[in-house]
C-alpha cells in the first residue's frame, strides 16, 4: 500500500510548484468535489454526490460507479437551490436512497421538508420512495419522510420508516414497514401521544419508544407491540442522570445505551431482565464524552463499534476490527483512517483518511485482494503542502476554567504579531477539532492566523462543561472567546490592531457581541447567518415542539435575553461589521440580520449586508458559497 502514498506526495509536489501560495478563492469556497460515498451490500458500486461545474449546470450531481466494469452513470442532479441532497445509502444492490431536503411554509411557519427518493438501476428510473397511492393514505402531507429506522436484510426490498400523519394521533410518529420496490407500506407501530422516536432490536421488533413531554424524558420498554409498556427511565432534559437507548444485541434483552460515567457521556449495555437495570460500561473516553450511533456487524451478529462524527467515522471495539484499522494506519502514517462502510460480506470496505492539512481523500480496500485504492478526493486543489498547521493548545478562563483550542497560522509564517481572525463555532452545543475546516484553511491562506476555541457549553467535554453553556449566551460564553484572543496578545502570536472576530450562526452572535461589549479588542466584526436577537430567537420557537427545550436550553427572562442581544447594543458597536444570510435560512431566520442591518445603518455605523436570495444555513449552494467568501476576504483585506 506504501506505493499509493508514495504516489499522492508526488503529486502534492507536483501541485505545489504549480500554484501560488494564494489559491483561488473557488479552491476553498465551492461545495466538496466528492462527498456522502457510499457502497452497494455486494461491494461493487460506489455512490457518491460530486460536484458539478459546467457552463450548462452547476450544483450537484450523483455519481454510481461500478467497480469492476469503471464505468459511472449520473443519474440525479441539483442546482443545490431548489433541493439539497443531504445523504446516500443502498436499499439493497438495486435500489439507492437519496435523502433531499428543501425549505418550505406551513401555516405561515419557515420549514425544512426532507424527502426519500430511490433510484433503480434496473429501471433507470428515480421516483419518491412513497407512492402517490400511499401518500393519500396520510391525513396530511408529513414534514419528514426520510427517517429510515431499521433495515430488513432478510427482505432487501423493505424498510421500516418513522413518520406522522397517520392513524388517530397524526402529529406524532408511526412506524410503517415501506417497500422499496412498488412505493407501499403497512403499519408496524400506530402512532403514540408524546412518543417521538421509536428503537426495533435486531429482529427487528419495535421495542423502545422515547417519550417527550415539554422538557420530560421518558424511555418506555415493550416486549412487543400488544404488550404493556413500562418505563426504564424518566429524566429532564440537560440532566445528568439521563439515559439514552442506542440499540440493542443479537441478544433481545441487551440493550446499548449513553449515559454519564464519571462526568462523561459513555456508551454501557442493560441487561433488560435486570430488575436494577444497571449499566456495564462498554466504551469510555478520557476527558471526552463518546457520542454516536452503533455499528453492528450484521455477518458477525454483534455490536462492533460507534459511529462517532459527521464524517461517519467508525470507531471500533471489537479486537477483530481494531486490528484491522491498526494495519491502516501503518499503511497510512500521520492520518486519521476511519472505515466509514463494510459490504454486507465485509471483504469490502470504504476509508476516509483525514488530517488537519488534509481535506478528505477516500479510498477503496479490497481484504481478498489486497488491494487499498485511492477513489476520490474531498478537495481535490487543496492539497497538504498548501494548507497551514493546526497546533491544539488550551488557555484558562478568567474563572481558571480550561478552554481548549486550536490555532491555525499561515504557511512558513513565524507565529508572531499576525493579523488574526478569531472563529467561534456555532451551536452553540457543538464543537471544533484539530481537523481540516475549509473556513480556517481559507483564512490561514490569506495570511491570518485563525483561533478556534471550544468555549463553555460546547460539546464533547463533560456533563459539567455542558450545564455550564445553559442559559449562558453573552456571559460567561462570551468572555470565554474575548479570553482566547487575550491570550493570543499576550503569547505575542497577534498584532493586536489587527483582529477581527468572525462567525456564524451561533459564532455569528459571538462575533457581533465581541465588538458591542469589548471596545478596542477587534477592529471589525463577520457575522454569518448570525442570531442577533436571543429574545425572539426564543419566542421564535412556540410553534415548535421543543420550544420547552430552547427555554432550558437558552432562558425565558426575555427582558435580560434582549440585552444580551446584539441588537440591542448596536449603539456600542464602533467598528466595520459585515451581516451575511440566506433568505431561506430555517435555521436562524434572515430578520435577525435584516433587523441589525437596520439599527446599524441608522446609527451612522460602518455595516455592510449582504442577503443570498435562496440562500440556507449552510451555504449548500456553491455561487453562495464563493460570493460570501468574496466579500469577507474584501472586507478583511479593508479593515485589517
Amino acid at each position: 500500500m506504501k506505493w499509493i502514498f508514495a504516489l499522492l506526495a508526488t503529486l502534492w509536489l507536483l501541485s505545489a510548484s504549480v500554484y501560488a501560495q494564494k489559491l483561488p478563492v473557488e479552491d476553498f469556497a465551492s461545495i466538496p468535489d466528492v462527498s456522502h460515498v457510499s457502497m452497494s451490500p455486494n461491494g461493487k458500486k460506489i455512490a457518491s454526490l460530486v460536484r458539478l461545474n459546467t457552463d450548462e449546470m452547476k450544483g450537484s450531481i450523483i455519481n454510481i460507479l461500478d467497480i469492476d466494469t469503471k464505468e459511472s452513470i449520473y443519474p440525479i442532479q441539483t442546482d443545490n437551490e431548489k433541493f439539497v441532497i443531504l445523504s446516500l445509502s443502498w436499499a439493497n444492490n438495486d435500489t439507492l436512497l437519496i435523502k433531499a431536503k428543501f425549505p418550505a411554509t406551513r401555516y405561515g411557519t419557515p420549514t425544512t421538508e426532507t424527502r426519500l427518493i430511490k433510484y433503480s438501476l434496473e429501471k433507470k428510473k428515480s421516483l419518491n420512495a412513497l407512492s402517490r397511492k400511499a401518500l393519500n393514505k396520510f391525513k396530511w402531507m408529513p414534514q419528514i419522510q426520510s427517517n429510515i429506522i431499521d433495515r430488513l436484510p432478510s427482505e432487501d426490498e423493505q424498510l421500516l420508516l418513522e413518520i406522522s400523519g397517520l392513524g388517530n394521533k397524526p402529529n406524532y410518529e408511526s412506524v410503517v414497514k415501506l417497500n422499496t420496490r412498488n412505493g407501499r407500506f403497512k403499519f408496524v407501530q400506530p402512532a403514540e401521544s408524546n412518543i417521538q422516536h421509536w428503537v426495533t432490536d435486531r429482529q427487528h421488533r419495535v421495542r423502545i419508544g422515547i417519550y417527550r413531554k415539554d422538557s420530560q424524558y421518558r424511555i418506555y420498554e415493550q416486549a412487543d407491540t400488544d404488550e404493556d409498556r413500562r418505563i426504564l427511565w424518566e429524566f429532564e432534559a440537560f440532566a445528568e442522570d439521563q439515559v439514552w437507548p442506542k440499540g440493542f444485541a443479537q441478544d433481545k434483552n441487551i440493550l446499548y445505551v449513553e449515559a454519564y460515567h464519571e462526568g462523561y457521556l459513555a456508551i454501557f449495555k442493560v441487561d433488560l431482565r435486570d430488575p436494577k437495570l444497571t449499566k456495564e460500561l462498554v466504551f469510555s473516553r478520557q476527558n471526552y464524552d463518546v457520542e454516536g450511533s452503533l455499528i453492528y456487524s450484521e455477518l458477525k451478529k454483534k455490536v462492533i463499534g460507534i459511529d462517532d462524527s459527521e464524517e461517519s467515522e467508525y470507531t471500533f471495539w471489537d479486537k477483530e476490527y481494531i486490528g484491522l484499522v491498526n494495519g491502516l494506519n501503518k499503511a497510512l502514517p500521520d492520518y486519521r483512517n476511519y472505515i466509514t462502510q463494510f459490504s454486507q460480506d465485509e471483504r469490502r470496505y470504504i476509508v476516509y483518511s483525514t488530517n488537519a492539512k488534509e481535506a478528505g481523500i477516500y479510498l477503496f480496500g479490497d481484504r481478498d485482494a489486497g488491494q487499498l485504492i485511492p477513489i476520490a478526493y474531498r478537495y481535490k486543489n487543496l492539497t497538504p503542502e498548501l494548507l497551514a498547521d493546526t497546533k491544539t493548545l488550551s488557555y484558562h478562563a478568567r474563572d481558571g476554567l480550561e478552554i481548549e483550542a486550536f490555532l491555525t497560522t499561515p504557511l512558513n509564517q513565524e507565529a508572531k504579531n499576525l493579523p488574526t481572525v478569531i472563529f467561534p463555532h456555532g451551536g452553540p452545543i457543538s464543537y471544533d477539532s484539530n481537523s481540516f475546516d475549509y473556513w480556517t484553511q481559507f483564512l490561514a491562506n490569506r495570511g491570518y492566523a485563525v483561533l478556534r476555541m471550544n468555549f463553555r457549553g460546547s460539546a464533547g467535554y463533560g456533563y459539567d462543561f455542558m450545564k455550564a453553556g445553559l442559559k449562558n449566551w453573552g456571559l460567561d460564553m462570551q468572555t470565554d472567546v474575548e479570553d482566547g484572543t487575550r491570550w493570543l496578545i499576550e503569547q505575542g502570536i497577534s498584532d493586536p490592531n489587527k483582529i477581527c472576530i468572525v462567525g456564524a450562526s451561533y459564532g455569528g452572535y459571538a462575533a457581533l457581541m465581541g465588538v458591542a461589549t469589548t471596545e478596542g479588542l477587534y477592529q471589525c466584526a463577520v457575522s454569518f447567518a448570525g442570531v442577533t436577537d436571543i429574545e425572539y430567537l426564543v419566542k421564535s420557537s412556540r410553534r415548535y415542539s421543543n420550544f420547552d427545550i430552547v427555554k432550558k436550553q437558552i432562558g425565558d427572562d426575555y427582558d435580560a435575553l434582549y440585552e444580551r442581544s446584539p441588537v440591542s447594543k448596536a449603539k456600542d458597536i464602533k467598528v466595520p461589521v459585515l451581516l451575511i444570510h440566506g433568505d431561506k435560512d430555517r435555521v436562524v431566520r434572515v430578520q435577525h440580520s435584516e433587523d441589525m442591518f437596520e439599527e446599524l445603518d441608522d446609527l451612522k455605523k460602518p455595516v455592510e449586508y449582504i442577503e443570498l436570495e435562496n440562500g440556507d444555513h449552510y451555504l449548500s449552494n456553491n455561487e453562495h458559497r464563493i460570493k460570501t467568501f468574496v466579500a469577507i476576504e474584501a472586507f478583511l483585506q479593508k479593515h485589517l
